[in-house]
């Protein structure tokens, strides 16, 4: 009977191994939180106090300090103070530890030791976040979370807190990266083909498509892109001389809200009364180069007034609501007058797999050097990873959940009732395919599609 319960004890403890090997490949959000936390929380708490000191992370203690040490512990030996632990939590993918830093040290001291305590804690990765002056956040992860990307149930609510914001990617420290518009208004979006960048497009529009927003798309690849989204956008220009006609219609829809804001003397769209406010909206440009390139020398004129009509946007626009997502392989004065000027516009930067070290520096060089290095070492075989940066020098990794095409159409159609009309913009309303099951659900004049304008 013993030998049977040896033998049962033996077996069950070979399955518990192999259940954790499997939910290590498989189910690395399992592992963490059974295995890999707990061993992570007690190597952190035995060697704290040595891992500071030779990372460099600690600081002679002050004079009153070792005053007390010497006479009233009666040691002799005064040792270095480390940054105080605060408060240690564990999360599904990671553990955060909130620290107090002494006098004599800076976040910039611990973001260079941030490498060094990954290898010391054995975590995928470190990063070091500032919370207010004296405070730092270690935000460390137990595995890689940009392998398989899935992005948090529940978002925080001061992350959410803006009327026009979009869950798009998760961040490599384990936080979903949004789009907030009222922060970042414009933006421009560069990956080489097969990078990820349609995925990134189709997450963005998929989550703007739930929200009180128009939708104006500029697809100068005759819509292969854009089309399928028609039921919820409010204009689509699929060549160039659309492009152009519906730029000038948008400048002039933003001229006629800034006579708006002068009538309420209001600063900007969300000033305004709610029963007078104009509908926000975000353009959508793919493939911005198919704007500036010509063929023949009477396109020019046609090339430098579209120019013009985005730069005026990028610069104004943004007080009235309307928002650029400016989407390319490459953009830089390559392509142009006025391109470097349109660029410097567009402050929030996402840049995929690139195929030079030029593109990325097209993207990333005048708001975060640093970055550039990461956005050239993306790998082919992890389509969806880029990285992000804004005007303020910060920059991470992201990555985007799988989207499909067809998913990306059905969201635009579940939601094709929020569909504002726009008068300015009726001539461009894209003509929307016969379906039934979206036309039991649309009703009233939005409902009623308008062809693109010849």
């Amino acid at each position: 009977m013993s030998d049977l319960a040896t033998v049962i004890e033996a077996a069950a403890a070979l399955a518990a191994a192999g259940g954790l090997g499997y939910a290590k490949v498989r189910a690395p959000r399992v592992f963490w939180s059974l295995a890999g936390l707990p061993v992570a929380r007690v190597r952190f708490s035995v060697t704290y106090r040595s891992t500071m000191d030779v990372c460099g992370l600690t600081v002679q203690p002050s004079r009153l300090r070792a005053f007390v040490v010497r006479n009233v512990a009666r040691r002799q030996d005064v040792q270095p103070v480390p940054p105080k632990v605060r408060r240690v939590r564990g999360s599904s993918t990671g553990m955060r530890v909130t620290l107090r830093l002494p006098a004599g040290l800076e976040p910039a001291d611990v973001a260079a030791a941030s490498e060094r305590l990954r290898h010391a804690w054995g975590v995928h990765s470190v990063h070091v976040m500032e919370i207010k002056p004296g405070f730092v956040e270690l935000r460390m992860t137990g595995y890689d979370v940009l392998r398989r990307v899935k992005m948090p149930r529940r978002l925080p609510r001061k992350l959410m807190s803006g009327p026009i914001v979009v869950p798009v990617a998760l961040r490599e420290d384990g936080r979903a990266f949004v789009r907030d518009y009222q922060k970042i208004p414009h933006a421009l979006t560069l990956g080489a083909n097969q990078s990820g960048k349609s995925m990134y497009q189709r997450n963005l529009i998929a989550g703007l498509a739930k929200l009180p927003v128009g939708l104006v798309g500029i697809d100068c690849k005759r819509g292969v892109e854009q089309r399928g989204y028609a039921p919820r956008l409010s204009a689509l220009a699929v060549t160039p001389d659309e492009a152009s006609r519906l730029l000038e219609a948008l400048v002039g829809e933003m001229e006629a809200r800034f006579d708006l804001l002068s009538e309420h003397g209001a600063t900007d769209l969300w000033c305004l009364p709610a029963k007078v406010r104009p509908m926000p909206l975000v353009v959508l440009v793919d493939e911005v180069a198919e704007l500036f390139l010509t063929a023949a020398k009477n396109d020019e004129e046609r090339r430098d007034r579209m120019v013009t009509h985005m730069i005026r946007l990028a610069q104004m626009a943004r007080a009235v609501g309307i928002y650029l997502e400016v989407c390319g392989q490459r953009f830089g004065s390559d392509l142009g007058k006025g391109a470097t000027m349109l660029r410097a516009q567009l402050t929030g930067r996402v840049v995929h797999r690139v195929n030079d070290k030029q593109t990325a520096d097209m993207g990333l060089g005048d708001i975060a050097p640093e970055a550039v290095f990461a956005a050239t070492t993306i790998a082919p075989d992890r389509p969806g990873v880029a990285v992000a940066g804004d005007s303020s020098g910060g920059w991470s990794r992201i990555r985007t959940p799988e989207m499909s095409p067809a998913h990306a159409v059905a969201v635009c159609r579940e939601h094709a009732h929020m569909t504002p009309h726009i008068a300015a913009l009726a001539p461009f309303r894209p003509l929307v395919p016969a379906d039934p099951a979206p036309a039991a659900t649309a009703t009233g004049p939005l409902a009623t599609p308008v062809p693109v304008a010849e």
